[in-house]
């Protein structure tokens, strides 16, 4: 039979529109799931130039709707954090434990554009009549979805709000991840975080969890700057457009550091032109780490690299969500994370053009569509 719903269904041709699609009941390993609420980021926006329909969104948390009869780890009623890098388990990276780089099902490194089915069910969800694929096998900008037992994390917190609760399925994990999983930031160092948005400032809260001594945000919207200061940054400088490679500001990032350089350096910008500047603020011996995930082509200046200088471009923070994702909310039930404090605006899915133009003027840290 399967639910009738509303959605935001891209074009691929840079437009959306919203209408009515059918999710279908879920099979033996699927949860169908009710959106209660979504995080927008710049992929989102992306995906409506992808050159197909796509139903838009891949942060989301909600309600356990129904489950297939393989499903044990959550039940109807459950509230759940969606996760969109879902691994198999049985391939080479899952058996590494490189959940996030599963060579069968994730849709980045298998399909190698962000839209791929990949193993889900496509015909699980259909728009005027035909299947449609969901954006990383989820489409959270959906009254419902359909996924794979893999996708769903119960969420442990009963004082954790739905909105909160969905930015941790992308933003807040890649920012948080980067730092302690992939950079493994240690206790006394400086950190220099270029954009604080909710990618950076949660790359602030991990390195602050990390205990890093020195934490140093850079930005040109002196709104996030102040922000920033309340999520742990120690030093704020702002940026200029016309500082190229941001070579200025690294100078200043040195004064602050001994002469030296920071001793680690996020990229959280997603600009492309600025995917090396994080080499240009670190030491010697120095780790930089584009988080934006930069796929565009662009000239590096390899003076940037000496000396011994190590770059990181982690995918996703190197998320095992369920470790992840429980640790996150126990941090924020410790007050050690801040996420309420992060959803600057939350919109009805009719305003979604309107999140969009926040979220891409600077307005917001992050947006949050939400669902009666």
């Amino acid at each position: 039979m399967g639910r009738r719903c509303r959605a935001a269904i891209a074009n691929g041709n840079g437009g959306f529109e919203l209408g009515e699609i059918l999710v279908h009941d879920p099979l033996e390993d699927e949860i169908l799931v009710a959106i209660k609420a979504a995080g927008l980021c710049h992929t989102d926006h992306d995906s409506m130039y992808w050159g197909k329909p796509v139903i838009i969104g891949h942060e989301g948390a909600g309600i356990v709707a129904a489950t297939g009869s393989k499903i044990g780890h959550v039940k109807v009623g459950d509230s759940v954090i969606l996760n969109w890098a879902t691994p198999c388990g049985r391939c080479f990276q899952c058996l590494l434990g490189n959940t996030h780089l599963c060579e069968l099902n994730s849709p980045v490194i298998a399909g190698g554009n962000g839209y791929t089915q990949g193993h889900a069910h496509l015909e699980g969800t259909s728009w005027q009549g035909r299947p449609i694929e969901r954006s990383f096998n989820l489409g959270t900008l959906s009254e419902y979805t359909l996924v794979k037992s893999s996708a769903v994390v119960k969420n442990p917190s009963p004082t954790l709000s739905f909105a909160s609760a969905s930015i941790i399925s992308c933003g807040v994990m890649t920012g948080y991840g980067s730092v302690v999983n992939s950079a493994k930031v240690k206790a006394g160092s400086s950190v220099v975080v270029l954009g604080v948005g909710g990618v950076g400032l949660s790359v602030i809260q991990g390195a602050k969890i990390c205990r890093a001594s020195t934490i140093i945000a850079v930005d040109i919207n002196e709104g996030r700057l102040a922000m920033s200061k309340d999520f742990g940054a120690t030093h704020i400088i702002k940026a200029r457009k016309d500082d190229k490679g941001l070579l200025n500001i690294a100078k200043r990032v040195k004064k602050l550091t001994q002469g030296r350089g920071a001793d680690y350096a996020f990229e959280c910008t997603a600009v492309p032109e600025l995917g090396v500047a994080p080499l240009a603020m670190v030491r010697n011996a120095g780790t930089a780490i584009q988080v934006s995930g930069v796929e565009q082509e662009i000239t590096v200046d390899m003076n940037l690299f000496e000396w011994d200088k190590i770059y990181l471009n982690p995918l996703y923070g190197g998320c095992n969500p369920v470790i992840d994702f429980p640790q996150i909310v126990r941090y924020y039930e410790a007050d050690e994370i801040k996420l309420d404090e992060m959803v600057t605006k939350t919109y009805a899915l009719d305003n979604l053009q309107s999140a969009f133009d926040d979220m891409l003027s600077g307005k917001n840290a992050k947006g949050v569509i939400t669902f009666d």
